[in-house]
This record gives C-alpha cells, sequence and structure tokens, in this order.
C-alpha cells in the first residue's frame, strides 16, 4: 500500500482545485484499504479471545474440583468450624471479652474462681491491644498452619471464655495451704466435666521437700474426690465410663521430662511418680518449655467431641523456687494456654522487691552429710518486667539495704497465671507481717526475707501484667514512669556504706591527708548520684496526673532517696573540706574530730533545698502508702539525718604497754578432748539452684 504524495509547489499546469480533489482520491483509496486490514485483525484477535477464555474457565474448574478430592484435616474443622447457627452467638461472645482499648486478637482462658476471685482480679487495660504471632503448634499439617494464619481468635470452648484474669498476691506459708486451694479448683472443674490434672515439678535440689509436702496433701485432693461424686457433680455424671479425675507428672530442669506415659488416677501411683523424681543438679530451670509441651501433649483432651463439648477440663499446676530460665518462651507458653483453655496455677515464692537474686538456706537433703546451713544465691525476681526500683543502697546506720518480700511472684510466671485465668501462690514458711524475721529464723530451703506485707495492702500496688510492647509504650508516654525505669537500670549507687567519720589529729600534714583520703572516697559517688537525679528530674512534673499508686510511690521514693543520698554525701564532702581548711578544738586537751549525721546544713543554700525535698517525698511515701515496701524503705531512709556536724573529742595516744599474765599462757581454758575426737559429718558443696 502507498501513501500518495502531496503535489511540490514546482507542478505547474494544474489549477490548485484540481490538485485538491486528486488528493483526495488518493487518501480515499488509502482508507478502505486500512479498513479491510482492521477487519482481517480484528477477526483474529476475536478469535484467540474466545480461545483464551475456554481455556481458563477449563483451568478455574478443575481447581474448584480439587478440594473434593483432597483429604480434609478434621482435627482443624472441629477447631475453628463451628455450626452455622452458632456463629452469630461466637462472634458476640468474643467481641465482648476485651481488655485493651484496641480489638485484640486472643481472647484468655477463664479461671473457675468461685465470686471472691472475681473482686480481687480486676482488668488491665492496655493503651495498646497484644497480638501474638500465631503459633503453629503441629508444623508438618498443612491444614492447621492455614487455619492459624486465617484466624487468630482463640479456638477453646465457648463454655471456658469469661471475662475474667488471673489472680495474684495470694500468700500462704506452705505448699499444702495452696494444695488446699488447688483442690477447690479441681473440684469447681469436675462441676463441669471430668478432669485432667497436669502436675510439673521443678526437679531442683531445693524442692526436694516441697515436693514430699505436696505429695502428702495428694490424699486431701482424693478424699474431696469423694464428696464431689456423693454430690453428682457433672464430672460424674456425665461420663460413667471414664475416670472422673485423672493426674500427670512432668519434671522440668535442663529438660522437660514425662514421668506419667498415660495419666494416671491411682493415688498411691500417684506418690511414688513424685517420691522418685530424680535431682537435676544442672542449675537450670526450663518451666516454659515444659509448660508448653504439657500443652501440645494434652491438648486433644480440649476439642469438641460430639457436639458435646471438650472431653475433659485441663489444669496446670507448676511448683518451682525460681522465675525460670527460658522465659524468652513465656509469650509462646501464653498464647498456647490461652487457645486450649487450660488455666496455670504456680505454688511458687515471693519476689524480692525491685531484685533478681536472693539468698536461699541450703540444708544437704542427705542425713549422711554435715547438716550445717550454707546460703546459696537464687534467681527469684524481680516482680516487674523491668527493674522500677532504683539502688541506692543506704538504709539506717549504714547498713545493707535488705531483702523485702515484694508482695508477687516473679514477673513471667506471674503473668502467665494472670493471663490463663489461674492463680499465683507467694509460699514462704516463715512469713510474719507483724515484725521483721531474722535469718536465724529461716527455714531450710527458704529465701532470707526480712519483712513480708499484708496482701489486701499490696492488692493496689500490683504490677502492670502486659505484653512486653504494652509495657513499653505506657512507660515511654509518661516521663515519670520513663524517668523511673532509666533510673533503676543504672548501677547501684553504693552510697556512703561505711564512711570515715573519725579523725585523729596527730600533725596537721596528717589530718589534712586522712580528710582528703575520705574526701576521694565520696567523689567516686557523686557522679552516679548526679546522673540519678538528672535522670529523675522530669517526673517531678508529671507526678501529679500519675494515676497508678505503685508508680506514684516508686517515683516518690527513688526521687526522695537519691536526693537524700546525694545531698550526704555532697555534704559529706564539703565537711570534709573545711576541715582541711583548719578548725581549731575548744578544749585545749582535745585531739579528734568526729563527723556526725546532723539535721542542720551549714554548707550551703543549695543543699538545703534539695533536702528540704527529699524529706517531703520520703514523708509523704510513708503517709501516703503505709503498710508497703515504698514505706518501709522511706521511713528507715529518714531515720538518718541527711546533713552533717563536727563534733570534738579526746583520744589517748599513750602506747598500751604489754600484758604481764602469768601462767606461760596457760591462762585458755581446757579444751574439750571428747568435742574434739568427734568426726564431724562430711561436708559437700551446694549443688547448682
Amino acid at each position: 500500500m502507498t501513501i500518495p504524495t502531496p503535489p511540490s509547489n514546482s507542478q505547474t499546469g494544474h489549477s490548485v482545485a484540481g490538485g485538491l480533489q486528486s488528493n483526495l482520491e488518493a487518501v480515499d483509496a488509502w482508507d478502505e484499504e486500512e479498513l479491510e486490514e482492521e477487519s482481517f485483525f480484528a477477526a483474529s484477535e476475536t478469535t484467540a479471545f474466545a480461545g483464551s477464555m475456554l481455556v481458563h474457565l477449563i483451568i478455574i474448574l478443575s481447581l474448584a474440583l480439587v478440594p473434593l478430592v483432597m483429604p480434609v484435616d478434621e482435627e482443624a474443622v472441629v477447631l475453628v468450624s463451628p455450626p452455622a447457627e452458632e456463629e452469630i452467638e461466637k462472634v458476640e461472645m468474643i467481641d465482648d471479652v476485651t481488655y485493651s482499648d484496641l480489638p485484640q486478637t486472643e481472647v484468655g482462658a477463664n479461671s473457675t474462681a468461685d465470686a471472691a476471685m472475681a473482686e480481687a482480679s480486676a482488668e488491665m487495660f492496655a493503651e495498646i491491644s497484644e497480638i501474638p504471632n500465631p503459633v503453629d503448634l503441629e508444623p508438618t499439617d498443612l491444614g492447621q498452619i492455614m487455619v492459624n494464619k486465617m484466624f487468630t481468635e482463640a479456638v477453646a470452648p465457648l463454655d471456658r471464655l469469661k471475662n475474667q484474669k488471673g489472680q495474684v498476691g495470694q500468700s500462704t506459708q506452705g505448699a499444702a495451704g495452696a494444695v488446699d486451694r488447688i483442690t477447690f479448683e479441681i473440684l469447681q472443674s469436675l462441676e463441669e466435666r471430668p478432669t485432667l490434672v497436669v502436675w510439673l515439678f521443678d526437679q531442683s535440689g531445693s524442692l526436694h521437700r516441697q515436693r514430699q509436702e505436696i505429695r502428702d496433701r495428694f490424699q486431701r485432693i482424693y478424699s474431696e474426690l469423694g464428696i464431689a461424686k456423693e454430690s453428682k457433680a457433672a464430672g460424674f455424671r456425665r461420663n460413667t465410663n471414664d475416670s472422673p479425675l485423672l493426674s500427670s507428672v512432668i519434671g522440668f530442669g535442663k529438660t522437660v521430662t514425662l514421668f506419667t506415659e498415660e495419666p494416671v488416677e491411682d493415688l498411691k501411683e500417684m506418690q511414688s511418680i513424685v517420691q522418685n523424681i530424680p535431682v537435676d543438679s544442672s542449675g537450670e530451670e526450663r518451666v516454659f518449655s515444659a509448660i508448653s509441651s504439657a500443652a501440645d501433649q494434652y491438648k486433644s483432651l480440649r476439642r469438641s467431641r460430639g457436639g458435646n463439648g471438650p472431653q475433659r477440663n485441663v489444669l496446670f499446676v507448676v511448683v518451682t523456687d525460681e522465675r525460670g530460665d527460658d522465659a524468652n518462651m513465656l509469650e509462646q507458653s501464653i498464647a498456647a494456654c490461652r487457645k486450649w483453655a487450660i488455666p496455670v496455677y504456680v505454688i511458687g515464692v515471693p519476689a524480692p522487691f525491685g531484685r533478681e537474686h536472693t539468698l536461699v538456706k541450703y540444708v544437704d537433703p542427705d542425713p549422711k552429710y554435715d547438716q550445717s546451713p550454707q546460703w546459696a544465691q537464687v534467681d527469684q525476681g524481680p516482680e516487674t518486667f523491668y527493674p522500677e526500683q532504683v539502688q541506692v543502697g543506704f538504709t539506717a546506720d549504714f547498713k545493707k539495704e535488705p531483702v523485702i518480700d515484694s508482695g508477687f511472684g516473679p514477673y513471667a510466671l506471674t503473668r502467665l497465671c494472670y493471663e490463663t485465668g489461674g492463680i499465683y501462690f507467694t509460699v514462704h514458711p516463715n512469713r510474719n507481717v507483724s515484725r521483721r524475721v531474722r535469718s536465724s529464723e529461716i527455714d531450710a530451703y527458704a529465701a532470707d526475707i526480712e519483712y513480708f506485707f499484708d496482701p489486701n495492702a499490696m492488692a493496689r500496688y500490683r504490677p502492670d501484667y502486659l505484653a512486653p510492647q504494652d509495657y513499653v509504650t505506657k512507660v515511654k508516654a509518661s516521663p515519670l514512669r520513663q524517668a523511673l525505669v532509666q533510673a533503676a537500670q543504672m548501677r547501684p549507687a553504693q552510697g556512703l556504706s561505711r564512711p570515715q567519720t573519725r579523725f585523729v589529729k596527730r600533725s596537721e600534714a596528717q589530718l589534712v591527708g586522712d580528710l582528703t583520703k575520705a574526701q576521694q572516697d565520696a567523689a567516686k559517688l557523686e557522679p552516679t548520684l548526679i546522673q540519678m537525679a538528672t535522670i529523675l528530674e522530669p517526673g517531678m512534673k508529671a507526678r501529679d496526673s500519675e494515676e497508678s499508686l505503685r508508680w506514684k510511690a516508686g517515683f516518690d521514693l527513688a526521687m526522695g532517696r537519691v536526693l537524700a543520698q546525694k545531698v550526704r554525701t555532697e555534704t559529706y564532702n564539703a565537711m570534709l573540706a573545711k576541715g582541711k581548711r583548719g578548725m581549731p578544738f575548744e578544749k585545749e586537751k582535745n585531739n579528734t574530730w568526729i563527723l556526725e549525721p546532723s539535721e542542720e546544713i551549714s554548707v550551703g543554700s543549695k543543699w538545703e533545698r534539695e533536702a528540704a525535698l527529699a524529706k517531703e517525698l520520703l514523708e509523704g511515701v510513708t503517709r501516703d502508702h503505709k503498710g508497703t515496701p515504698w514505706a518501709l524503705l522511706a521511713d528507715q531512709e529518714l531515720t538518718v539525718p541527711i546533713g552533717w556536724k563536727w563534733k570534738e573529742t579526746f583520744t589517748d595516744l599513750t602506747p598500751r604497754k604489754a600484758g604481764r599474765g602469768g601462767g606461760g599462757g596457760n591462762n585458755n581454758p581446757p579444751r574439750d578432748d571428747q568435742k574434739r575426737m568427734l568426726k564431724k559429718a562430711p561436708s559437700r558443696p551446694v549443688p547448682k539452684l
């Protein structure tokens, strides 16, 4: 096809009209050829389109038929696909259960407690809801993986989901008391259906005697079971062919061991299993790994059977005296237990206030060895996600700060109980809320804790049992909380633990040298205390807006103690500098200067203002937070004045003469030959606890 060329300007002999006519005819001929060609291509494209559509329809129909020939994962269907008529009811129940300002993807399991538990278990509200990652319980099961990715809400039976969290701060003097309360929880569970109780025992040596105490208490559970049978509880009515109460035993240390291949119901068999649990001397406690493994082991009992609800209720009871060495598994443990509606009860220890470690009195369990008490460090705290207690190391008479009961258990285990609707029991055999407990009174295998507090008073000071991201978000949103957490993470400021206060003047140069050396010791403390005070300062403006009693008490105590220590240290240094400039004795006989604590601050108005603020904050803590660890520490801080004053006295420098006692050194009392000849039992080192 050729496009006609328009006439050039050099062509002559044609009129303009003739030229235009010729060009129009040529264009018309070109258009007709173009239209014929387009019609040909259009017909070809229509044929291709129809063929392509036919092929795609065949493919789509083939894919639609694939599920009809593939095997169906009945387990997944049972878990997440309720009958159509129940779908609306399920959504409504889940929508009603909320513990955050934003919707959560998981709903916690309930506790089987009564009304008293509900009153002591107010919900926690977080600014950001916890959204844990889906947990693939069976990575090899494609159907289950897809279900977990599609549905993130809990799949536990709805009759076990209630708008209630677990209990914390439940204090007992012995494990037997905790078992008695757990017995009540088991009986309540039997009112619904048959129940499996999984006992998870810490295998460390320090739990040896407590395991025996619980073993002996099993008799109480089975005697109460007879009462439940006579009352025709649901667990006995529904399944006459199945044992209403079954038990299983798992041990954990460095590894997790299942001691009952099949759950047992015989009391003597259970007692024998617990009696023979071996001691794990590795020093590791993988408690959260044990809980996750147990949830996977017994989840089948929580699945629906014939539309009549799950086969059994399942309860976990953990017995341990430490916080656990695998806290990285906490969120996975919570997700698994909430998914299968398994409440977790922990018979544990009180966490020391603001500390990670305590000393436990260890006595060798084998009487063949020396029974003298030894003290071993054990990880039992802190009670919060991040430390919230500033360590300044000063108390009355410059003694070491006492170990105090926080009123709650270690954060991770306690949060596990709280999130799953269980209970954390803080067990200490020497609990006494009316006076100080001396080390000599501490029982074997118990922590050396000096002060305990009334659980009713401590209930208002419950820690924030939030997911890590929620906790951090709330801390960052508050200048007061952020300041306290940052200061608490600093290395401890030991303070004036043993300040030199007595300076004997033998010569002017010697006195100046002694004062200078004491100044150097104090100067090492000042930078840390100044930095702490600087970090805490922004929180002062947010004190009035803070609503939490726990955070208020913690900040005021921290700021008051840090300021008191700062003023005490800096004025100590300033008084030493004053002494170096020369101070005449009022009495000519005197030759010694003593630096005594005093309410008076005579070296600077700045320190007077800081001392006044410190006293105001500390007195406010003792007044507004009575019966708490914060009030105790504030009161001890106030017993020692913040300032200093010089006092002069006389020291006899006359050399002492050697004694003239006779008898050739035979004045010592005679030795007891019989005691000396007795063979002392051999001793062995304390194992890792």
